[in-house]
Parts: structure tokens; sequence; C-alpha cells
């Protein structure tokens, strides 16, 4: 088997995970909320609920099988090409399938609460006073980023080292066909890329860390100290996968990456290298996600149900996914429609958020274009 046929096969994994987890999200997500609707928790036991998270999971993995089998044909009839365009377009595509199903599905469910009349007599919220106590879960400390101090040292290590047995062409780019089609002639840049890249995730990854704790913690009213606790343990089992997983993809992506600049591996064994070492960062979300849901969502599944709404905070989404309240001082809340966190989009400094990303991600593209062109 060749290269190609290997790179190509773990592309076409893709579309059937990300599917799968899409069809998932009306089932992960808390047991106050259907398709970013705000409802009382037993309504995830009514009927009509249950037939429309059914309809969508069935829509989706439908979608998601018919993608699937159009990469594996690509795949098989070695088409790189045709299997690039069905990987960017087919993402793109159930990205666009799971938000229109949401957004067609909550207006079902809004009719559909107003028909059940199911509104809150009231708006309570929960707040904690002092810290945890002793043995609550926590996530792990934004210390243990530190860990990507000593892999990108080692990467600079090795161009150090190896620069001077640099070849005095690079090949940067590989066309569909396997071909190489593009050339750097060697210099400091160059050889010093991987280590751009791995700071570059390094801040990215960071950021994703820090958020999780910035975030308002999830207490549900009507049970708030097994919600505190089940968020807790999501919080914690997330920044473990980020922390690890993503130590774990930047080090072997820019030492592998590195070691092919320098000349000892070539670029096939690198792309292998990376992909593999996304393996257990993909398999490690998805399985917190399943086994967590939403905000711990499902680690208390057997919690007893009620009718009451004690809080309905509807307004503040907007189209079910974006997140508006002025008078919420939260810069980030966790999602309504999947697992993780949102910002709350009427805080200034999410605005300068944004446009940090932005400046951020503009100037790393503009120093690799510098160091490699």
């Amino acid at each position: 088997m060749t290269t190609t046929t290997i790179i190509m096969c773990a592309v076409c994994m893709a579309i059937p995970l990300c599917g799968i987890l899409a069809a998932m999200v009306p089932y992960l997500q808390r047991r106050t909320e259907v398709f970013a609707v705000t409802v009382p928790s037993i309504a995830q036991d009514d009927a009509y609920v249950k037939g429309l998270k059914r309809k969508y999971a069935v829509i989706m993995l439908t979608v998601t099988v018919v993608l699937t089998l159009a990469c594996a044909m690509a795949a098989y009839a070695q088409r790189p090409l045709v299997l690039f365009v069905l990987l960017i377009g087919g993402t793109f595509a159930l990205m666009f399938a799971s938000y229109g199903l949401m957004l067609f599905y909550r207006r079902r469910m809004v009719s559909y609460k107003k028909e059940r009349g199911w509104v809150a007599q009231s708006q309570q919220s929960v707040a904690s006073l002092g810290a945890e106590p002793e043995g609550f879960p926590r996530g792990l400390s934004l210390k243990w980023n530190l860990l990507y101090i000593p892999v990108i040292a080692t990467t600079v290590a090795i161009a150090a080292v190896g620069y001077s047995s640099m070849p005095e062409l690079v090949p940067m780019h590989i066309g569909f066909d396997g071909a190489v089609d593009g050339w750097a002639q060697k210099s400091v840049g160059v050889v010093l890329f991987p280590v751009l890249l791995e700071a570059f995730l390094a801040v990215i990854l960071t950021f994703c860390h820090w958020q999780m704790f910035a975030s308002k913690a999830w207490k549900e009213p009507g049970a708030p100290a097994s919600s505190a606790w089940a968020y807790g343990m999501f919080v914690r089992a997330n920044s473990v996968v980020l922390v690890g997983g993503g130590v774990l993809l930047t080090m072997v992506m820019g030492i592998a990456f590195e070691l092919y600049i320098v000349g000892v591996i070539g670029i096939g064994a690198a792309v292998i290298a990376t992909l593999v070492a996304c393996v257990p960062m993909v398999v490690a979300s998805i399985a917190v996600s399943v086994v967590y849901g939403q905000c711990g969502s499902r680690v208390f599944l057997r919690m007893q149900t009620s009718d009451a709404m004690l809080v309905d905070d509807d307004d503040h989404w907007k189209l079910g996914i974006f997140y508006w309240a002025p008078e919420d001082a939260s810069l980030f809340v966790p999602e309504r429609f999947g697992v993780g966190w949102t910002i709350n989009c009427a805080r200034p400094a999410a605005w300068a958020i944004f446009g940090g990303v932005v400046v951020l991600t503009v100037a790393f593209v503009a120093a690799s274009i510098l160091m490699v062109g």
C-alpha cells in the first residue's frame, strides 16, 4: 500500500466521524434544552420530542452515508483531487445540514412549547459562594500548557543540529498526482517554519483551555449540586483531552516536519505521523462528548425529571447558537446546540477576541509566506 493510499484512506474517515457526531448532537444536550429551545426536563420523555430528535439523526446519518460512499469511491479510484473536493465540500455540507435541520426543528419546538404551555414561572439562577469543596472535579491547571515549551525547544534543537545537512532545495508542495510542484531554498526561515507552526498551535490550544475556566459554569436550578459536579467532570475530561492531545499533536507534527525539512524522513512519513497523532485527540474528544454530554448532561441520566421550568433564556439565543446577553457579565457560556463553549457576542471583549484571532491568523499566514516563500 502506497503512502498516498494510506493518506487517502485516513482522510476518508473524517466524514463519517463528523457525521456520526453531528447526528448524536440532540442526544448530548442538557436535559432542559431541545434543538436550542428551553423546555422542562420532562420533555425528554415526550413522544413528539423523541420523534423530532430521531428524524434529525436519521437525516444526518443518511447524508453521512452518502458522502462517505462518495469519498470511498474516490479513494478506491485513486482520485485524490476528487477526494479532496468531496472532503471539503462534504464537511461544509454536514455543517449546513446540521444547522439547517436544527433551525427547522427549532421552529417546531417553539410551536410545540407554546402548545404544551411550557412557560417559566420565574427566572432562577444558581451562584457559587466561596471555593468548591475538596475533591470537587476541576479541569487541569493552565500551567500544564507550559509543556509546549520543551516541545518547541526540541524542535528548535533539531533545526539547529540539522541545518548544516539540510538540502539546498526543500520540497514544500506536492500535487494531487504525488509529484513535487513547489520548492523552497534552504534558509533559516524554512528550517524554523515547524517552530512557527508549533507556536501558533500552542497559542490557540492554550486559549481554548483558558476559555473553559473563563466560561460561566452550568448549574441547573433544579439540581444545583449534582449538575455542578457533572459540569466539573465535563471540564476536567475536556481539559485532559485538550492538553494531552494538543501537546502530542503539536510535538509529533512539529518534529516530524522538522525532520522532513532537514532531510531525515520523507514527506509521506511526516504526513502519516501527523495523521496518526490526530487519532488519540479525535477519538478521545468523541468519547468525552458521548460519555459526558454537553456540560456533563449524561453523567446523571437518571436524575429525576420535572415538568417545571425554572429558567427560560431563549430570547438570548439568536438563531439558536448565537448568545447575546448584554446584562450577562460572562464572556463565555456553554453552547446551546453542540458540545463545548461559545462567546457572549454582546460583550465588547468578544469583538476584541474576534479581532485578535483574525490578526493572529493573518500574522501566522504572512509569517509563513515570508519564511518559506
